[in-house]
């Protein structure tokens, strides 16, 4: 009988403490309604973010669309990283959305005008640097976007992009190039991507 007892109140002091860790992981996990509010607090950063990536409002908005539904559906990512963890997503959708890969040697960097996505661009904010961005070559405008404007490591950055560090590196000092050099880019502008150069 006692040990019938015994056995009961563990069941009962092991199911509460079920509950209570289930309690602590809810707390500590983000929720649904988390990433929601995160995309709808942070929406014009956000979709900013995927425009500079796809250099495409239809793509843009499609990657957005995506990540708030990837983000949704059930990733389990610690409460403090969700904001991160969003912009993680519309990043990978952006990759599989573009196939970026990197430049060869020989190939010719984007220097096209691009009318509508200047138009577009202005729309943001009237950022004109947005626009010398929007001109790089898909490769190099991940990169920059990636490493530069969001600090993803080298290695980040290699691992999401399926290339190596040497790639990145590369990719990144073509678009500080390029940058430093468009005519879209005040004197203020160029003194920070000749800085971030050395």
């Amino acid at each position: 009988m006692k040990a019938t007892l015994c056995y009961m109140e563990t069941e009962e002091m092991t199911e509460t403490d079920h509950t209570q860790v289930r309690e602590k992981e809810a707390n500590v996990y983000a929720s649904h309604e988390d990433f929601r509010a995160i995309f709808n607090e942070d929406l014009k950063e956000l979709y900013q973010l995927s425009f500079q990536l796809t250099r495409d409002p239809e793509k843009a908005e499609r990657c957005l669309v995506v990540g708030l539904e990837d983000c949704v559906r059930g990733n389990r990512v610690f409460r403090e990283w969700a904001r991160s963890w969003a912009k993680r997503v519309i990043v990978q959708n952006a990759i599989r959305e573009m196939k970026p890969r990197p430049i060869q040697p020989n190939s010719r960097l984007s220097g096209a005008m691009f009318s509508d996505e200047d138009q577009h661009a202005r729309g943001l904010g009237g950022h004109f640097e947005i626009i010398a961005v929007l001109q790089l070559a898909d490769f190099d405008r991940f990169v920059f976007v990636m490493s530069v404007l969001e600090r993803y490591s080298e290695h980040d950055c290699a691992l999401l992009l399926g290339c190596s560090a040497r790639d990145i590196r590369e990719g990144r000092t073509r678009a500080l190039k390029e940058l430093a050099d468009s005519p879209h880019m005040g004197p203020s502008d160029d003194q920070l991507f000749v800085q971030e150069q050395k």
